[in-house]
């Protein structure tokens, strides 16, 4: 079952979003997953076909929009501030502790894409996560705009990123730029074709809320982030990561090899295909890999040898 919820951060910002309460229970309190989409992505575009798998194995999920997109406030739009999104996600974890049905105990966090680092850095500093699944993730953004970004516009790039912070302080409104473009070379957020088919073709069927526009200064903070850096922090915390090995958009290879720096208990679950089959042809896998990792992980502490799912 599905309700819609809101909740307000730190700050005073209303974030929105969907709980969905598993389709059986077996009493008392629930374990819950925390979840949220990656740059620029909104609920809709196939977070509630992962959070409706979850909770029919017994699963409860929270599903938001991060500040600023889709149904959530926010004061500048479009704008993916990594930090600050890792901040309203604690604030959505405290939430979910309240729900009724919930028990605070069992709480885990699942994250895709650019959430998926998020999901990383989390796990590494709260402990009241349990466990983790981060999904085809950008871990390192330094070395993964350099493999989006031509090296002949590195240069264009970070004069575009200046005259922003220029004007920024001279009052002057967010510059703003696609998120995708159906010319690879045009100026976008996401220079993959693939990026654009998945992200143009999805809004239309499921996510009109979506806009192709992010803020300048998004990029900007994209080329500072780099949530591998804190892989070897998140045990004793079970990962579970999710790789799609023909990924080209956050490459296999990053994934890969922040994996290798995370310490146990983790496990590996890789993809035939690129980025967007985890929400497509490779669904089931993505889907049931996180599902039989948070079952195992999230159990009672009163009967540790019982299952969370039903």
């Amino acid at each position: 079952m599905r309700s819609d919820i809101a909740f307000e951060t730190e700050d005073g910002t209303t974030l929105r979003g969907w709980h969905y309460r598993p389709a059986a229970t077996t009493g008392g309190g629930q374990p819950v997953i925390v979840m949220a989409h990656g740059f620029s992505a909104v609920k809709e575009m196939h977070l509630d076909r992962f959070a409706e798998a979850f909770a029919t194995a017994g699963l409860g999920a929270l599903a938001f929009d991060h500040r600023g997109f889709g149904a959530s406030d926010g004061k500048v739009r479009q704008e993916v501030d990594p930090d600050q999104q890792i901040r309203d996600w604690r604030d959505a974890i405290s939430f979910a502790e309240t729900l009724d049905g919930v028990d605070p105990e069992r709480i885990g966090i699942w994250g895709t894409s650019y959430s998926g680092g998020h999901a990383l850095a989390i796990a590494a500093t709260d402990r009241r996560v349990k466990g983790v699944v981060a999904q085809v993730p950008m871990v390192n953004g330094p070395a993964n705009a350099r493999r989006l970004i031509r090296a002949d516009l590195l240069a264009p790039t970070q004069r575009l990123i200046e005259a922003d912070r220029r004007a920024r302080r001279g009052g002057a409104p967010p510059a703003l730029l696609p998120v995708v473009s159906a010319d690879p070379a045009g100026p976008a957020a996401l220079p993959t074709a693939d990026s654009h088919v998945w992200f143009t073709e999805t809004a239309a069927a499921r996510a009109p809320a979506w806009r192709n526009e992010v803020t300048v200064r998004s990029l900007d903070l994209f080329l500072g982030y780099d949530p591998s850096s804190l892989v070897a922090l998140i045990s004793p915390t079970p990962l579970l990561m999710i790789v799609g090995l023909a990924d080209h958009l956050t490459p296999a290879d990053l994934a890969l090899a922040a994996y290798e720096r995370a310490l146990q208990p983790k496990r590996l679950v890789t993809l035939r295909g690129g980025h967007f089959d985890a929400y497509g042809d490779d669904f089931t896998i993505a889907s049931m890999a996180a599902i039989d990792w948070f079952c195992t992980h999230l159990k009672e502490e009163a009967d540790p040898g019982r299952a969370a799912c039903s």
